[in-house]
Formats: structure tokens, sequence, C-alpha cells
């Protein structure tokens, strides 16, 4: 009785984000019937870094990946519990997908790049598997971006976004979902979809309750967060509630630079009106990525600081407070140089090549107030809040890493030699550090064609989920060295929803 407009369409995607702009985008051009309702004002934030493999623009720069080995890497990272029919449609379908964006993106002025990558990288003790995946458009993160462009893609062709279409349910006939019911500035309006659904609204990392009920890990480590406040899970448990099951094992994205100034712990904070929120007032600084000393608060090597972004972040974990402190010294641009980090990593390094002065690089990149400098070790110890025991253990870890350097053999934890370097050189550097949650990437359970499934591996027909609300693709943490591929699954399955509903998939 309180449904004051009903609307119908053949697909109805939810959520202007990566995976619906992608679904969006080819309704339109297969003249598919559809509606985008949005529950913000704009279309979601853009990731602009996508992962296939070997699409005509990789191929001019790489060799082509082997795709059975990168789908198994995939499920090694994820300790097997993945569908891997869920990953091989990405790894089958991603090509046509970049090479369908590419040239639209051209159309509005950025123009697609890739990154090359080698097939091994020797991290943390032990070697990686690569691929090159990575394309990305430049100029990167200037607006228009491509949820932007696909946005005027789809008004060129007649369509529009409806914004402020709050999700308020699923509908059913049966075992089937047949649309949803919004919240908008004109009351409630249902939506049939007479083919089907699709839920592209994002994972649930800005969802406290929901982080401490799935990954307590999080909390445990992170002390930042860049996740969009749109990510609070609302599709997941509409999809939850419309019958479907989420991913046994959580898997957020959190990366090791969230820095905080000394004496802040990990976890939430609860401000007066009650808004949880991680203490770090910035959400990234890049260096922290890079693998000089870390210590914690004892002053007390604990990792390989070679490790990938979250094992870093969940050894962390295990110590006081779950942060950890940074230290390098005035000879950091050259080490850098050297470490030859991947992924957004390299961030840092491009400044250190284009010959930026670290220090202008760090106050550039937010760490002023942060990163904290000094002209002895013995006062960035203090002005780090080491004090009594931990500062002399912290003087002796240093002592000992310099020792190991210059053996050229890290006999505690076995990080690479050329990942190693000494603390001699004035002025030295140090930050406290926690994670940072990006997303999270467990979701709905899906299968190859992304219809959601029952506990009983029942297909819910007429509904789908594309990118972070979906599942069976990630397990336990982001796989830092398959660069780019989560968003590369997003747009992939946004795509291949529209392809199938609109009959173009053999």
């Amino acid at each position: 009785a309180d449904i004051v407009a009903t609307r119908d369409t053949d697909f109805l995607i939810i959520g202007a984000g990566n995976a619906g702009m992608m679904a969006a985008g080819t309704a339109s051009d297969l003249g598919l019937d559809f509606i985008v309702a949005e529950k913000g004002e704009s279309v979601g934030d853009t990731r602009e870094y996508l992962g296939a493999i070997n699409t005509k623009y990789s191929l001019e720069v790489a060799d082509p990946v082997d795709a059975m080995k990168l789908l198994n890497e995939l499920t090694r990272y994820a300790s097997g519990r993945v569908d891997q029919r869920v990953i091989k449609m990405w790894l089958n379908e991603g090509r046509e997908m970049i090479e369908w964006i590419a040239p639209i993106m051209e159309a509005n002025g950025k123009t697609l790049s890739v990154t090359p990558m080698e097939a091994d990288h020797p991290a943390g003790g032990t070697a990686y598997f690569t691929a090159t995946l990575e394309h990305f458009f430049n100029p990167t993160y200037e607006y228009p971006m491509r949820n932007d462009i696909l946005e005027w893609h789809i008004q060129e062709a007649g369509h529009k976004i409806d914004y402020n279409y709050d999700l308020v349910k699923l509908d059913h006939e049966g075992n089937r979902v047949t649309g949803a019911v919004f919240s908008t500035p004109e009351g409630l309006v249902r939506v049939n979809a007479a083919k089907g659904t699709l839920l592209a609204t994002g994972g649930y990392a800005a969802n406290p309750e929901m982080i401490r009920a799935n990954l307590p890990l999080v909390p445990a480590c992170c002390t930042a967060a860049s996740y969009s406040l749109r990510c609070d899970g609302y599709g997941l448990r509409a999809g939850l509630w419309a019958g479907g099951v989420k991913d046994v094992n959580g898997a957020p994205m959190i990366f090791d630079r969230g820095a905080v100034p000394a004496g802040v712990d990990c976890g939430y904070v609860v401000d007066a009106d009650g808004t949880e929120h991680f203490p770090g007032t910035h959400y990234q600084l890049n260096i922290g990525s890079q693998p000089f000393l870390k210590v914690n608060r004892k002053g007390e090597r604990f990792v390989n600081e070679s490790l990938p972004y979250d094992t870093l972040c969940n050894a962390a974990s295990y110590q006081p407070g779950g942060v950890w402190c940074q230290i390098f010294d005035g000879n950091a641009a050259d080490d850098i140089l050297r470490f030859g980090t991947t992924g957004c990593a390299a961030y840092t390094t491009a400044f250190m090549q284009m010959g930026m002065p670290l220090d202008d690089f760090i106050a550039m990149d937010g760490g002023t107030g942060l990163m904290q400098k000094a002209d002895s070790l013995d006062e960035l110890a203090d002005v780090l809040g080491f004090e009594g025991e931990s500062k002399q253990q912290l003087m002796d870890t240093i002592a000992h890493y310099n020792e190991l350097v210059e053996s050229g053999t890290d006999t505690d934890f076995g990080k690479e030699p050329h990942r190693l370097s000494k603390i001699v050189e004035p002025p030295f550097y140090g930050c406290w550090f926690g994670g940072s949650l990006l997303t999270t990437t467990d979701g709905l359970r899906i299968n190859e064609d992304m219809q959601v499934l029952t506990a009983d591996n029942q297909v819910i027909e007429g509904l789908y989920a594309a990118g972070d609300v979906s599942g069976c693709f990630f397990s336990d943490n982001y796989p830092e060295y398959i660069v780019a591929c989560a968003c590369g699954r997003t747009c992939t399955e946004g795509r291949h929803v529209a392809r199938l509903l609109a009959g173009d998939l053999d």
C-alpha cells in the first residue's frame, strides 16, 4: 500500500559503480532495456586500473600469459576456497571487456597503457607468479573517469541513472527474484525486472558491525581506511535475505600504509554521536609499502618486511597495538630504486625515478606531521615515542640489522638481499603504520554466469551479483602480485551479465 509507483524493465542494475556501469554501458550498446538504480547522487568511485590477460594491448608489450598457471596461482592465494569456473570467466572474457571499453575511453581523451610484469617476482623470501594484466587510462584519477564516461555513453543513447534510489528489499515469486523496492524522494518505488536483477553494490567495508562479524582481523590490524561510504553491505544483506549465502571465509583488501602518530592503536574509535571509524586521518602513505626495517613498540623486528601488503598487516595483528614503525635513512631514494616494488607500491618508485627529493615526495603524499625526521637515531627514537627498554632494544635492533645488511644475508627472516638497506646515513626517518582497509571481496556465492546460489547450490532465478558484493574469486586476502585483477573481474562480471541477458553470449 505504500508503493507510490511501479516501473517495468528487462534488466535492473542496482548500483552505479564499476560493475554496474559496465553492465549499463553494455546493455545500452546491445539494446537491452534497463534501469540503473543508485542510492547516491553520482556514479560510484572509479577504480582506473583494470586487470585482463592477453589483450591486443598487453601483447604489444609482453609475452602471452599462461591462463591456467594464473588460474592456479589465484587458487593458491585463496587456499583453494574459490570456484575456478568463476575465475575462468574473467580469464576468458577480460580481453573482450578491455577491447570494448578502450575505444569509448579514448574517444573521451583517455589513452590506454599497460604495465609489463616479469613472470616471477621474489618477495618475502619466496617467488610469486606475476602476469602482465594491468591496464589503465591516462591521465589516471582525473575527471572524467571511466564511470563518468560510461554515464555519458548511456545518456547519448537516451538512458539515465536513477539517483537517490535506496534499496529496501528484493521482490520474490517463489524462488525467483522479480525486481526490487526502493526508497526514493517521491516515496517507495517498485521496479519489476522481467529478465534479471543485478546486485552491483560493492562490499561492506563501511559497516563496522559486519566487519567485526565477518573479518575480526581488520580491527586487529587497521588504523586507516579508504573505502567508499556507499560500501555498507546493503546489497550483500539483500542477497542473503533473498536466500543467497556468503563465502565462508572473509577476504579484506588491506594495504600496509595506514600512517598514524605515535601511540595510536589499530581498531575502531567511536565519536560522541556513536559513529565508528579508524583513527587514521590519512588513508594511505605510499612509502609504507617499501621494505625498510619495521619494528614493533618494543623496538623488535618481527617480520620479513618484503612480504605482500596484507601479509605484513596480518603479522602486525600479533604485536602490541597492532601497529609497527618503519625506519630508514638518508639513502632511501637509492634504496627504493633497488627494491623494485610492484603494483601500487611502485608509485613511490616512480617519483624516485623522476628525481623528486624524498622530503618533497613525502609531503606531496600527505606525510607531513606523520613521517618523523631527525639528525640522529637517538633523537628519532625519542620523537617516535620509544623510551627506556624499548628505546635500547630499537638501537640494538638497528645495529643488528645493519650487520645483516653488511653480511648480505638476512638470517632472521630471509628477506631478499636486494631489499636489505643500512640505516647509517643521516637524516633518519620513521613513521608508525597500521593497515588501511580499502574494500571487502568476500560476497555472495555465484556461478560462472554470476547467478546467486543458495546454500544447496541452487540458482536463485533472476538474481545476479558482480564485483565486491559477489564471492567465489578471493579468500582470506587480496593477491597483491596479480595486479588489478579485482577491478578487472568486477568489470568483466558486470559486462557478462548484460551480455547474457541480451543473448550476446554463446
